[in-house]
C-alpha cells in the first residue's frame, strides 16, 4: 500500500509535529519505564501478568479490548484494583482505519463506556491497534479527548522466539521514559482479525524475567499516569496510510 505523502512527512517532522502527534516517550529524570500491556484482559494469562507486577511492586497501563472487558469484567475491574491504568485499545482489534470517522467515533465512545461501566475509571488514554491511524482517525479520537499513546520499545511477545530474545529486546537501548509495548494476550477471530497462532509461553513468568531485568538495570516499571507525575509527555507524528 503506498504511504500518504504527508503521513510520511508528519512521521518525521519531530518536535514539528508535536500538535498533531501522539504519546512516544516521557521525558524523566526518574529511572523509570512505562509498562503497557495490549489486547486484554483473557483470563489466565492477564491474572499471572497481575500476579508477577505485584510480586515486583510494578505498576502498568492496560490497553484492553473492550469486546474483552464485557466477557471479563470482574478482571478488568481486578486490575485497577491492584493500582494498574486501564486505557482503550478498540472494541476489537480492527484497525481504525478500516472504519470512516462517524463509525469510528461510536465505536471509540462505547469502548469508553464500557470500561467506565465495568471499572468506573474515565479513560485518557487510546492506542491504535498495530499503531495505525491517520489523520482522520487521530481527529476523531483527540475530538472525544482522549490521547494516543504508541510506544518506542518493544517485547516481541507476540512473536515465536525464546524468551530470552524478547527481554533482551526490552532491554536494549532502553532507559528511563522508553514507553514499552506489551501483551497480556493475543488477538484472534473473537477481536475480529486474524493474526495467525499465538506463540505458545508463560506471559506471568516472561513478566518476571522482564521486571527482574529492569530492576537489574536501575528501572522501575510504571504506568504512564505514573510516570507523568514526575515527567513530561513527549510525543511525534505517528501516521501510516
Amino acid at each position: 500500500m503506498r504511504r500518504n505523502p504527508l503521513h510520511r512527512l508528519l512521521r518525521h517532522a519531530g518536535p514539528l509535529a508535536a500538535p498533531l502527534g501522539s504519546i512516544v516517550r516521557v521525558e524523566t529524570r526518574r529511572p523509570e519505564i512505562v509498562l503497557t500491556f495490549d489486547d486484554g484482559p483473557r483470563p489466565g494469562s492477564t491474572e499471572a501478568v497481575l500476579d508477577a507486577l505485584a510480586e515486583a511492586g510494578a505498576t502498568a497501563t492496560f490497553f484492553v479490548l473492550a469486546g474483552r472487558v464485557s466477557r471479563s469484567p470482574a478482571l478488568a475491574a481486578r486490575l485497577v484494583a491492584e493500582g494498574h491504568e486501564i486505557a482503550l485499545h478498540g472494541l476489537d482489534h480492527r484497525p481504525f482505519t478500516s472504519f470512516g470517522a462517524e463509525e469510528l467515533r461510536k465505536r471509540t465512545a462505547e469502548g469508553v463506556r464500557v470500561i467506565h461501566d465495568a471499572t468506573g475509571e474515565n479513560v485518557r488514554w487510546i492506542r491504535p491497534p498495530y499503531g495505525r491511524q491517520n489523520l482522520s482517525t487521530w481527529s476523531t479520537v483527540t475530538r472525544l479527548g482522549l490521547t494516543p499513546v504508541l510506544w518506542n520499545a518493544t517485547l516481541w511477545d507476540s512473536r515465536d522466539v525464546a524468551d530470552a530474545d524478547r527481554v533482551r529486546k526490552a532491554t536494549d537501548g532502553v532507559g528511563a521514559g522508553s514507553v514499552l509495548l506489551a501483551h497480556d494476550s493475543f488477538a484472534d477471530h473473537s477481536d475480529g482479525v486474524d493474526d495467525g497462532a499465538e506463540p505458545v509461553f508463560d506471559r506471568g513468568r516472561l513478566a518476571s524475567g522482564l521486571l527482574a531485568a529492569y530492576a537489574e538495570r536501575g528501572l522501575t516499571a510504571v504506568s504512564l499516569a505514573d510516570a507523568l507525575r514526575n515527567g513530561r509527555a513527549v510525543r511525534r507524528g505517528w501516521f501510516s496510510s
